[in-house]
């Protein structure tokens, strides 16, 4: 399975500031707190990098049809353009 990441690139210890509450909570749940959080955190990585990928395929797609527009129409302000 593909990852978007490098799986063999080194650990480095982080500070995180969480809930404690929730931390008491989720150690009772796992004991590999680190793996949890690093895989939520590849996902959320990982979806953020699509969201911003679809929107960039989408701005693309509208300048496209724009530029298609003022090709076959011109663009509005020309007929009060002095150049």
């Amino acid at each position: 399975m593909k990852t978007g990441y490098n799986l063999a690139a080194r650990k480095r210890p982080v500070n995180l500031t969480l809930n404690e509450d929730l931390v008491l909570q989720a150690r009772g749940i796992t004991d590999n707190l680190s793996g949890v959080v690093e895989s939520l955190l590849a996902d959320f990585v990982k979806h953020e990098r699509q969201q911003r990928l679809d929107k960039a395929k989408a701005l693309e797609a509208t300048v496209a049809t724009w530029n298609d527009f003022n090709a076959k129409v011109g663009s509005f302000a020309d007929e009060y353009s002095t150049l």
